[in-house]
């Protein structure tokens, strides 16, 4: 869970685009409201005529910039993946427009199961069961196996990135899979496990979720132990490659002021790849 934006008049905008877009939708907001990053997301409990408890989640950018990988993640993830893995439920959808905002509003599945961290970074040991990886790796190896043309991760990225944050040439993706594209353990439920937020999947590096929940977790260090077992491929050259690019993702994101405690953890695992 994330803070409002910091300007009062985008909170407001924002909760008025919420407003109606559940007015439109035929929903009931029930719970508090549950802000995204940097203010870009808010989302609450809700219910839904015939559906019962359903999560409302409204997407706000400019007008000029709603459209693209992020903008239609979570409903391309819905036709590839609804009723196939442990994923919410896509149920319906609207869009409109104000003041030079666009707006995307989701009605998902409500899941009951907590999320074991708040945000990204996890602190503490939540030590799921073995079947909590079984099917986790399950959930993964399916989406891997499926085609898509949306891409998460560019070559020309690493190549332009890699240098520049860790000083070495950036690593020739060979072995591209799908992948999930934000997997940490505030998108992990706690029993299942379900898989949430999808609107970053896709095309990657083999192992990039696997390393980015390695990276993410790097402060529990049983945690991360236990994420090295679960995923052998990090072992491998292709895992190799993935931890790197996601170690130069999380240096730039920490370059703007997000979760810099990782940053040492994240220094120390790219010099044993390299």
């Amino acid at each position: 869970m994330y803070s409002p934006p910091p300007d009062p008049a985008d909170q407001q905008r924002m909760r008025r685009a919420f407003a109606r877009s559940a007015e439109t939708l035929g929903a009931t907001v029930t719970g508090p409201e549950v802000w995204g990053w940097h203010g870009r997301t808010l989302s609450a409990r809700a219910q839904y005529p015939d559906l019962r408890a359903c999560w409302l989640r409204l997407l706000s950018a400019p007008e000029d910039k709603a459209a693209g990988k992020i903008w239609e993640g979570n409903r391309e993830a819905a036709a590839l993946f609804d009723g196939r893995i442990r994923k919410p439920l896509l149920y319906d959808t609207t869009q409109s427009s104000s003041d030079g905002y666009a707006y995307r509003a989701e009605l998902h599945q409500y899941i009951a199961e907590p999320v074991f961290s708040a945000g990204p970074v996890l602190r503490t040991d939540p030590n799921p069961p073995a079947k909590w990886w079984e099917s986790l790796c399950t959930d993964l190896e399916y989406v891997s196996g499926i085609p898509t043309d949306r891409v998460a991760v560019r070559q020309e990225w690493v190549d332009r990135t890699v240098p520049r944050f860790l000083h070495m040439p950036g690593p020739r993706i060979t072995d591209w899979k799908t992948a999930h594209g934000d997997l940490h353990t505030a998108n992990l439920t706690s029993l299942t496990p379900y898989l949430l937020d999808w609107e970053g999947f896709g095309l990657a590096p083999a192992a990039y979720d696997a390393a980015m929940l390695l990276a993410y977790s790097l402060l529990v260090p049983a945690f991360a132990h236990r994420v090295r077992d679960a995923f052998p491929v990090l072992k491998t050259e292709s895992g190799r490659v993935a931890q790197v690019i996601v170690i130069t993702e999380l240096l730039q994101s920490a370059s703007r002021g997000d979760h810099l405690e990782l940053v040492p953890g994240l220094r120390t695992l790219a010099s044993e790849l390299s």
